[in-house]
């Protein structure tokens, strides 16, 4: 399964496990560059899955004042 296909509760697993594994020191070098490799790409892949949802919840409209004001995504106002 590649990182896309991951939801973001999987990718966290994913990066969870990751770094227990490099954590206990014992994998071959070009096995940890690997997981290493592996992880970087996880943690964007997180990081761009956070961004996107955030978007989502808030959604800045210009309020009475003419200041711009946070409500709900869902909001019809």
């Amino acid at each position: 399964m590649s990182d896309k296909a991951l939801s973001f509760e999987e990718a966290l697993a994913r990066l969870d496990s990751i770094v227990r594994q490099l954590e206990k020191g014992d994998a071959p070098l070009d096995q940890a560059l690997a997981l290493f490799e592996e992880g970087t790409n996880l943690i964007g892949r997180c990081t761009k899955m956070l961004d996107e949802a955030e978007q989502k919840v808030v959604q800045l409209k210009k309020g009475p004042d003419g200041e711009p004001v946070e409500v709900p995504f869902d909001s019809e106002e």
